[in-house]
């Protein structure tokens, strides 16, 4: 039973709770078991709030026998180390920051709690959210469920273990580089990054179009009920767009006829390994299925793509790290080290190269997506990444070769945080030989957030076994399975 309420939607949990055949603390005490048994082997948390939630259920279970229930009333939420919650250690993975305990809350969590969502856990991290694996010094390594030897993505990939291992039923990410989409790929369950302005990000991040705050969870529903709560303009973020979307939670489309996809393999320039390839495409099997017309598409992208994303980074996002290189250097982990020494390279007029290689990307991705309304690809090119993967050796295998790879070699994610005003969610395509799900991304128009998430209803319909995680073989025979 523990198990079973474990693997509930959050859609699935509120119906329980309306209809009183199951209460906000039996969920929440299955999850802290489901927890208790299974963590010890993932290393998904940083902290937990148990005492705390568990009161907070007590509440909620009150609001529903009142008819007083919010809307995401009484669902376990698992949070992101990177936000802010009030009177919580906020660590960003490092032991520069270890003791660390903020005095507000991020608008974004905020809003989820005021809508009743129960933080119950904080979730790992690498450094300063700085990889697409997850292991830092002050947390040691965080696995991947599904296999322990590999890594279940980064950087929120705590939470995307989390949700996997049935350790909550929410869970929230950022991605400035894919780090809510990498572990949601990797961990086989789904990931929203919504376009720029559209969800109120953390300062000052606000500030940069790569950044993206958003929902993990299990189905697309889910996050859609998120992100009904998340979007909208906020009075601390002058980033946010004025105008709000409301995401239809309820219906599903019996089909996609009259609908046009675009996909790409490889994008241009990326290896895929065989198994995503094998995944990616009966993933557009369904799409026909479903009565979508499905074209491959030439997008003229190139690997300098690469060097523009590094130096943007360099210039905006880890470049803020830099003064900790003096003070701290004992403290850092080498991979942050690493990024860090190699940011300072970056001139202005690297910056501005990359803003105009961004500029060529939407000048063929733009007037192709006039012709669709969806475009698809592997979220990314191998689920073979192993669970200590770091700069600078970054050793990776891809179609049975292992050798150092960079991870913009074989993560897909980052030319859509180029191109941040397209919505952009990873939802599964299935499994491969090592027990790991591989993902697809589903691209739309510029702020078209509904398109994602119709035709991601109806794909999900359409193949739900894909939506189904898997667990170790140890992991399961010690905690036992979904």
């Amino acid at each position: 039973m523990t198990q079973k309420l474990c693997y509930l939607s959050g859609a699935e949990a509120l119906a329980g709770f309306r209809r009183g055949t199951l209460s906000p603390v039996e969920l929440l005490e299955a999850v802290i078991r489901r927890t208790e048994s299974v963590n010890v082997s993932i290393n998904a948390l940083t902290e937990t709030y148990f005492d705390r939630a568990l009161d907070q259920a007590r509440e909620s279970e009150q609001r529903y026998l009142k008819g007083e229930a919010r809307p995401l009333d009484g669902l376990p939420l698992a949070v992101k180390d990177e936000f802010r919650v009030k009177g919580t250690l906020r660590s960003s993975s490092s032991l520069v920051y270890r003791n660390r305990i903020d005095t507000q809350t991020d608008t974004l969590i905020e809003r989820l709690l005021e809508a009743g969502a129960i933080c119950h856990a904080k979730t790992t991290t690498p450094e300063f959210c700085i990889l697409g694996s997850c292991h830092s010094r002050l947390w040691g390594v965080t696995r991947n469920p599904s296999n322990l030897e590999i890594t279940p993505g980064g950087s929120s990939g705590g939470s995307g273990a989390a949700l996997s291992a049935g350790m909550t039923t929410l869970a929230t990410g950022t991605d400035i580089g894919g780090s809510i989409r990498i572990p949601a790929s990797q961990c086989g369950v789904v990931g929203y990054k919504a376009p720029y302005g559209r969800n109120p990000e953390v300062p000052v991040f606000n500030l940069d179009f790569y950044s993206h705050s958003g929902p993990m969870a299990r189905t697309v529903v889910d996050c859609a009920l998120m992100q009904n709560i998340i979007s909208g303009p906020s009075n601390r973020d002058i980033a946010t767009l004025r105008d709000r979307v409301v995401l239809d939670t309820d219906s599903v489309p019996r089909d996609l006829r009259g609908l046009k996809i675009a996909w790409s393999m490889n994008l241009g320039f990326m290896e895929i390994d065989r198994a995503v390839e094998n995944n990616t495409l009966d993933a557009l099997q369904t799409f026909r299925d479903l009565g979508a017309d499905v074209e491959e598409v030439d997008l003229g992208w190139t690997e300098e793509i690469i060097g523009a994303v590094h130096h943007y980074w360099a210039h905006s996002w880890v470049s803020q790290f830099s003064g900790l290189l003096e003070e701290h250097r004992k403290d850092l982990t080498d991979y942050a080290i690493w990024f860090i020494e190699n940011s300072r390279a970056c001139t202005a007029e690297d910056f501005n190269r990359s803003l105009k290689v961004a500029v060529g990307m939407y000048d063929t991705f733009g007037p192709m997506m006039d012709r669709y309304d969806l475009f698809v690809c592997p979220t990314l090119g191998t689920n073979r990444v192993p669970a200590d993967y770091s700069w600078p050796d970054a050793v990776v295998t891809i179609n049975g070769d292992t050798r150092s790879r960079i991870e913009e070699s074989w993560s897909l994610t980052y030319p859509f945080n180029m191109l941040s005003r397209c919505p952009v969610m990873s939802v599964p395509s299935g499994v491969a030989d090592n027990n790991v799900a591989t993902g697809i991304q589903l691209v739309a128009r510029t702020y078209d957030d509904p398109a994602v998430f119709r035709i991601a209803k109806a794909y999900e319909q359409a193949a739900p076994e894909r939506f189904v995680p898997r667990l170790d073989p140890v992991l399961s025979q010690d905690a036992g399975g979904p």
